[in-house]
C-alpha cells in the first residue's frame, strides 16, 4: 500500500474520524465498499468539515486560492490519488478519487476542481504517456499539494473543437521548440508550476498534426493573462496562457509526435469522471442544504419538510444525484478494470452536471428568499454548478460522445 493511502488509514484509524454516521446523509451503502475506500471517505469527510465548509464562502467571496488546504489535501495523499507509490502517489484506484473528489467539493466546489486538474487532467497525462526522466521531473513535485498543474488544450477560438488547434510547435535550435499561441479558460494556471500544452506541429495533418508538451512554470516566453472574473469556483484561477517563442528542450514533448490529440482525448475521459464527482460534491451539499433548512422553517403550523410539493422536490433531488453518483462510479469501475469507459464517463458527466444545476436551483426554492442572499450557501453552491455542464466539454458535447459510441456499437457508422 502506497506511503499517501497510509496516512489516509492512520488518520482514519487513529481516531480522528469523529463524524456520528448513524446520523449521518445514508447516500452509500458504506458497507459494500472495500475497507480502503470506506476509510477514505470518513477521513475526507471529516477532513471537508473541518477545513473547507467552514472557509468555503470565504474563498468565494474573495477570490482566494485554499493554498493550505490543498498542501493538507497533498498530505493525505488527495492530490495524487490514483499515482502509484514508486512517484510518490497514494495508489489507490478511480473510484477511490472519484469518492474523495466528490467529497471535497461537498466542502468546497473550488478545492475540488484544483484537485481534479492535478489528478486528471495534470498527473494523469504524464503518468500513462510520460517516460521515466519526465515522471520524475512533472510528476513526484506535483503529489504532495505543495505544487500544482494544469492542462492547456482549450483556445479562445477553438472552444469544443479540441483539432483545431492554433497553437504551434515548431523545431528551434538544437532540436528545441518553439510554441506560439493562446490557451485559454486554464483552470490553476496562476498557482500551476507546470502545464500540458497541446500545439500543431503539422498542419497538413489536422487533428492528428497535434503533439503534447510538458511546459514549466515560470519559462521564458510564457506569460500570464489576466485572472478571470466568474461566476462561481471563485477560489481556483482561471486565466490564459501566452506562448510568445517559448523555447523548451525537446525532450519535453509528451508522447510521439502526432499523440497529442489522443492523449487530449483520453485525458478528458478520465477528467470528466473527475468533473462528474466535483459536481455530485455540489449537488450532495445543495440537497443537504434545502432538508436541513425544511426542517426547521415552520408555516402552516410546522416544518415545511412536511408539505407535499416541498417532499416532491427534495425526493427528484435525490434521486437525479443517486442515478449520477451511480453513473460516475460505473465509469470508474470500468477504468479500473482497463474497461472501455469513454462514453460512460460522458454520461457519468452529463447526468451529474444536470444533476447539480437541478439540485442547487431546487434548493434555492425551497430555502426562498433565504436562498437568494449570501448568508446562506445555496446561492453559492447554483453558480458553482453551472460551470460543471460547461468546462471538460460542455453537455452538447457528451451528448454527442454518448450518440457516436451508441452508433459504433450498433454497428451503424
Amino acid at each position: 500500500m502506497a506511503t499517501c493511502s497510509k496516512t489516509i488509514l492512520q488518520f482514519a484509524r487513529t481516531g480522528l474520524c469523529k463524524h456520528n454516521w448513524t446520523r449521518s446523509r445514508n447516500i452509500w451503502s458504506l458497507s459494500s465498499l472495500p475497507e480502503t475506500h470506506q476509510m477514505l471517505y470518513k477521513t475526507v469527510r471529516d477532513f471537508t468539515e473541518a477545513e473547507l465548509k467552514p472557509n468555503a464562502a470565504k474563498f468565494d467571496k474573495e477570490h482566494l486560492y485554499p493554498k493550505n488546504q490543498i498542501k493538507k489535501m497533498g498530505e493525505l495523499g488527495l492530490m495524487s490519488v490514483d499515482i502509484p507509490e514508486e512517484l510518490g502517489g497514494t495508489g489507490l484506484d478511480y473510484l477511490a478519487y472519484a469518492i474523495a473528489t466528490e467529497e471535497i467539493s461537498r466542502g468546497c466546489a473550488s478545492a475540488g476542481v484544483i484537485m481534479s486538474v492535478n489528478n486528471s487532467l495534470y498527473l494523469g497525462p504524464i503518468a500513462k504517456f510520460g517516460n521515466k526522466e519526465q515522471k520524475e521531473k512533472f510528476i513526484r513535485p506535483f503529489t504532495t499539494g505543495e505544487r500544482v498543474g494544469c492542462f492547456a488544450l482549450s483556445e479562445p477560438g477553438n472552444g469544443s473543437d479540441a483539432g483545431a488547434a492554433s497553437t504551434t510547435a515548431n523545431p528551434g535550435s538544437s532540436g528545441s521548440w518553439v510554441l506560439n499561441g493562446t490557451k485559454a479558460w486554464i483552470t490553476n494556471g496562476y498557482e500551476a508550476e507546470a502545464t500540458v500544452v497541446f500545439a500543431t506541429t503539422d498542419k497538413t495533418k489536422k487533428h492528428k498534426g497535434i503533439s503534447a508538451f510538458l511546459v514549466p512554470i515560470p519559462t521564458k516566453g510564457l506569460s500570464l493573462g489576466k485572472k478571470e472574473d466568474k461566476l462561481g469556483i471563485r477560489g481556483s484561477s482561471t486565466c490564459s496562457l501566452i506562448f510568445e517563442d517559448c523555447s523548451i528542450p525537446k525532450e519535453n514533448m509528451l508522447g510521439e509526435p502526432g499523440m497529442g490529440f489522443k492523449i487530449a482525448m483520453m485525458t478528458l475521459d478520465s477528467g470528466r469522471i473527475g468533473i462528474a464527482s466535483q459536481a455530485l460534491g455540489i449537488a450532495q451539499v445543495a440537497l443537504d442544504c434545502a432538508i436541513d433548512y425544511a426542517s426547521k422553517r415552520n408555516a402552516f403550523g410546522s416544518p415545511i419538510l412536511k408539505l407535499q410539493a416541498i417532499q416532491t422536490k427534495i425526493a427528484e433531488m435525490a434521486l437525479r444525484i443517486e442515478g449520477a453518483r451511480l453513473l460516475t462510479w460505473r465509469a470508474a469501475s470500468l477504468k479500473d478494470n482497463k474497461q472501455p469507459y469513454t462514453k460512460e464517463a460522458a454520461m457519468a458527466k452529463l447526468a451529474a452536471s444536470e444533476a447539480a444545476t437541478f439540485a442547487s436551483h431546487q434548493a434555492i426554492q425551497i430555502l426562498g428568499g433565504m436562498g437568494y442572499v449570501t448568508d446562506m450557501p445555496a446561492e453559492r453552491h447554483y453558480r458553482d454548478a453551472r460551470i460543471t455542464e460547461i468546462y471538460e466539454g460542455t453537455s452538447e458535447i457528451q451528448r454527442l460522445v454518448i450518440a457516436g459510441n451508441l452508433i459504433k456499437e450498433y454497428g451503424l457508422n
